[in-house]
């Protein structure tokens, strides 16, 4: 497996395989062709499909300025290896275009036709969530202790910037009102409900905590702000939502949450590698079914879980999401994504706490459910992988009240 830092990505949202993939690619191009005037840029399948909602051709235009910039939307053309392709050209007159296709594969990684036949740098030699369990019992050292001694120093300060950024998007969040941008007239709710929580006690405002944290980071995704992929710009609220609890409810310290973070990359990592994290490759349980297997297990950990408990609680993270579209309305990262980061917030916290009474044992094991989720994935339709054409997607705002 590679890095857990190629789960944690930090950039702008609100996608990361529309927005931050597309700019990534944008930023190599564009220094690669620092003298060019213009350029044409060709998005392609899903990336076309829900490019406006995602603000693809704003962040591409914006990051290839001053340069004039054409792009060219093809709906209906896919290109074979992912359904997230662009290709961009350089359209000076004269000038060579030197094209350059690019295909963002989720959580904000770029692959190119030469980087399609190469493996990545594989840093881990456990592939598989057996595999981590397995070195357990051979050494004793658990899933933080496997990143630690797997990636160094440099991860242990990538986990603290990660974390900085995941509570300043949490406060951020809470402390903005009005209009998330896009069309739909939604409003920002986490400021309200945080408002609203401190009157509560006991379960009533835990709940409702994680509700606001949640709502914070998905919200200043959907408006464009600076997030962490966790694994994904679509499901980046869930995991600082449930950190953020779990560092209240047990009192955990900053050394704590950085190996929770670690713990958690190391499961988005396995299911990175053996199956997606693309919801236009195996829909929203890539994103949002991932992200809560993540957060269970950190919240597990952080509760004092074994590693056969926090194996149990990403399992059930994962189940439980198993089927589940990418259908954006609008291709806007808004409806129904912020209430499902929402919902699977508090879905990890309780799988953490179901896991917690068990023994750590139950019946099917968290590398059958990634199995199971890549061939959902693939016996999906299309319709119901972010293309904005199925389930939710297919009504307009014109066809909700919002009450």
């Amino acid at each position: 497996m590679e890095s857990i830092r190629e789960i944690f990505r930090v950039g702008r949202g609100p996608s990361s395989s529309h927005t931050m993939g597309p700019v990534r690619a944008a930023k190599i191009y564009r220094n690669k062709h620092k003298d060019a005037k213009s350029f044409k840029v060709t998005l392609y399948g899903s990336l076309a499909l829900t490019g406006k909602g995602h603000l693809t051709d704003v962040a591409i235009i914006e990051e290839l300025k001053p340069a004039q910039v054409e792009i060219i939307w093809l709906k209906k053309e896919y290109k074979d290896y992912h359904p997230n392709a662009l290709e961009l050209e350089v359209a000076d007159q004269g000038a060579d275009s030197d094209k350059w296709l690019v295909y963002s594969v989720g959580g904000g990684k770029i692959v190119d036709e030469q980087d399609k036949g190469k493996q990545p740098k594989m840093i881990y030699k456990q592939q598989s969530m057996q595999d981590v369990l397995d070195y357990y019992k051979e050494t004793g050292k658990t899933f933080w202790e496997l990143v630690y001694e797997t990636e160094g120093d440099a991860v242990r300060l990538h986990l603290k910037q990660v974390w900085e950024v995941m509570q300043a998007a949490i406060k951020r969040g809470l402390n903005q009102e009005g209009l998330i941008p896009g069309g739909l007239k939604l409003q920002r709710k986490s400021a309200a409900y945080y408002s609203k929580s401190l009157t509560l006690n006991g379960h009533a405002q835990t709940s409702s905590k994680v509700f606001s944290y949640a709502l914070a980071v998905s919200e200043e995704n959907a408006a464009g702000g600076i997030v962490v992929t966790a694994p994904t710009c679509g499901s980046c609220g869930i995991l600082p939502a449930v950190l953020k609890i779990s560092q209240e409810h047990y009192q955990a310290d900053e050394a704590k949450i950085h190996r929770a973070l670690a713990t958690a990359g190391l499961v988005g990592n396995i299911v990175k590698h053996n199956a997606s994290i693309s919801g236009a490759e195996v829909g929203c349980q890539g994103e949002v079914g991932t992200a809560c297997a993540m957060a269970a297990a950190a919240a597990t950990q952080l509760a004092g879980g074994s590693p056969a408990q926090i194996e149990y609680a990403a399992e059930m993270g994962l189940e439980h999401h198993l089927g589940l579209t990418c259908d954006p309305i609008n291709g806007l990262v808004q409806i129904p994504c912020i209430e499902r980061n929402v919902h699977a917030a508090m879905r990890a916290f309780d799988s953490a706490r179901y896991a917690l009474l068990s023994d750590g044992k139950h019946f099917i094991s968290f590398d059958v459910v990634t199995k199971v989720m890549k061939q959902t994935g693939k016996d999906m339709a299309s319709p119901y992988r972010e293309t904005a054409l199925g389930g939710l997607a297919k009504f307009g705002d014109s066809d909700f009240v919002d009450n």
